[in-house]
This record gives structure tokens, C-alpha cells and sequence, in this order.
């Protein structure tokens, strides 16, 4: 696969502090890329490094094929960044933001307003296109400043916790947003405070925590990397978890309770039929069995030293 983005060895000193300490991170193109890790772990300092906002103190990046230290043009040309908060006019309409940015990239008044419109469109705007951006909800001011984003085509986008505050729904309308643009051929680079984001839409994950990649990987890899499956049964009868924790133990050698689902690893996929045949001969219930992977939650915690995202 070809890569959209290449980093090696990259280094970044803020005085005595090491922010980067050899990071290496490879992003095919037309994919994402998730880049998770606790508060102050490096990734905004990534993200500015690939951005052109930043020179590392060491390190190789290419962007698209560009050195942005001797391209910088050809690289912010192809490139579009959006930040943890909307960055657009809030006295400007949505069309009148998007035109004043396409204007600013030397498109002319038609091509700019053609620009313009067909971002709304796609971003589900239309209907707000001339409302002044302040009357905007907290999820169409994401959407506009994403749209803000795209407007000069780029190839390469970087999104630094692009949902943040946002509530479930506009979450996930954002999410579709993305969706489509990756669709289109658009290559991702995603930092987030939400691991369900990154579960959501990463083909990649690189797990970054003091300074240094940790972990690399899709999220499936992830998951069986630190612990496998986990048998869960509840049954219907709240009466019954004895007798169910007996079985699981006689199943799977060992059982846990937690409230009132019994659980126990998983070493196969075989377990689980075992575990209806015993409990259906035993004529007990169950509200809810199955087998779970390890989430991205688990992962985080084990994989960073904080435990915390962000």
C-alpha cells in the first residue's frame, strides 16, 4: 500500500522536555490512522511536526512524498488541519466562511461560491447555508469548520480531537462526515479523547505515551494483544447464578461474578455452544451469554502508563 504519510525516528525537545522521542508512524493512503494517548503524550506535537507548523529536531517526514522542511508549499497545499475547537466566523453565514476561505486560496467568486455550496451540501448544511455560523448547533459548527477544512481539496487531513464536546448524535453524524471523505480517497490522521472513535473509524491505531509509539495496530490486533476473549452469562433468574458459576467454572476452569453476570476467559470460540448445552440440559435461563473482546478502554489502560486518554 502506499503511503500517504512516513515518519522516522522523529525527536522534539521543548528545553528539558523530551515531547518526541524517536516516533515512527506509517499511513497508507485513503485510510486512517488513530492516534491515541494520555494528556501530554505528544501527539498535538505530531500532528504540528506533519502539519508544517513545527520542525522536529530530528527525524525524517514525508507528506504525500514531500520533505515539508524543503516543501512546505507543496505540502500545505495538500493538507488541510482541523483543531479541537471550530475555527470559523461566527458573524460569517456558512457560505460566506467557506467563500472567504476559497477566495483566499485564489479561487475566483464562481469557483469559490461553486466550492462553497458543494460542501454544504455534502455536510448536510443547506438548509443553514445564509444563517450567521453563531446560530449553528455545536455539531453543524464542527461540521462547517470540517467543511472550512476541505475547502482547498487536500489529500491529506488531520483532525486533533475533532468531536470533542459533542454529544452522541452529532458525534456520530460527524463520524459519517469522515466516512464519506475517506471514501473519496482522502487519507486521516485522527487524534481523540474517545477510544469508541477511534474503534469506529481507524483502520490503524498507534498508541503514543511519554513521548514514544507503544503500540501499533488495528483495533482488532489491539484487543488480542493484551488478553483474550471473555465469557459472559447472565441468567434470567437472579436465583440461578450459582448454578451458572458452577457450570462456567466446569467449562472454563474458573468464573468471576459482577452484577449478577458471571464471567471467565474464553480460551476458544467452543466454549460458548458447550455453555448453552449445559445450561439448556440444567434448565436454566439466561438473559444475556456471549463471548466479548477486550475493548479499547482495557487496551489504553494497559498499553499507557496514565491510563487516561486525551
Amino acid at each position: 500500500m502506499k503511503h500517504a504519510i512516513r515518519a522516522e525516528g522523529l525527536v522534539k525537545r521543548f528545553g528539558a522536555v523530551t515531547a518526541l522521542d524517536g516516533v515512527d508512524l506509517e499511513v497508507g493512503a485513503g485510510t486512517v490512522l488513530g492516534l491515541l494517548g494520555p494528556n501530554g503524550a505528544g501527539k498535538t506535537t505530531i500532528v504540528r511536526i506533519l502539519a508544517t507548523l513545527l520542525r522536529p529536531d530530528a527525524g525524517e517526514v514525508r507528506i504525500l512524498g514531500h520533505d515539508p522542511r524543503h516543501d512546505v508549499e507543496a505540502v500545505r497545499g495538500q493538507i488541510g488541519l482541523t483543531g479541537q475547537f471550530a475555527a470559523v466566523d461566527e458573524n460569517l453565514t456558512g457560505v460566506e466562511n467557506l467563500v472567504f476561505l476559497a477566495r483566499l486560496i485564489g479561487q475566483s467568486r464562481a469557483e469559490a461560491r461553486e466550492t462553497a455550496r458543494g460542501l454544504l451540501e455534502r455536510f448536510s448544511l443547506s438548509d443553514a447555508a445564509d444563517r450567521p455560523a453563531r446560530t449553528y448547533s455545536g455539531g453543524m459548527r464542527r461540521r462547517l469548520d470540517l467543511s472550512a477544512c476541505l475547502v482547498g481539496r487536500p489529500r491529506v487531513v488531520f483532525l486533533d480531537e475533532p468531536t470533542t464536546g459533542l454529544d452522541p448524535r452529532a458525534r456520530e453524524q460527524l463520524w459519517e462526515s469522515i466516512r464519506g471523505e475517506v471514501r473519496r480517497g482522502v487519507t486521516v490522521l485522527l487524534t481523540t479523547q474517545y477510544l469508541e472513535e477511534a474503534d469506529q473509524l481507524a483502520d490503524d491505531i498507534v498508541v503514543i505515551d511519554r513521548g514514544r509509539a507503544v503500540a501499533h495496530g488495528t483495533p482488532t490486533e489491539l484487543k488480542r494483544r493484551v488478553g483474550g476473549q471473555t465469557l459472559q452469562v447472565q441468567p434470567a433468574d437472579p436465583a440461578d447464578l450459582h448454578r451458572v458459576a458452577v457450570i462456567v467454572t466446569e467449562v472454563a476452569g474458573r468464573h468471576e461474578v459482577d452484577n449478577a453476570v458471571v464471567t471467565a476467559p474464553a480460551a476458544d470460540t467452543g466454549v460458548l455452544p458447550e455453555m448453552v448445552r449445559r445450561l439448556d440440559a440444567a434448565g436454566i435461563g439466561v438473559a444475556e451469554i456471549g463471548i466479548r473482546q477486550p475493548s479499547l478502554d482495557e487496551v489504553f489502560k494497559q498499553l499507557t502508563s496514565q491510563g487516561v486518554a486525551a
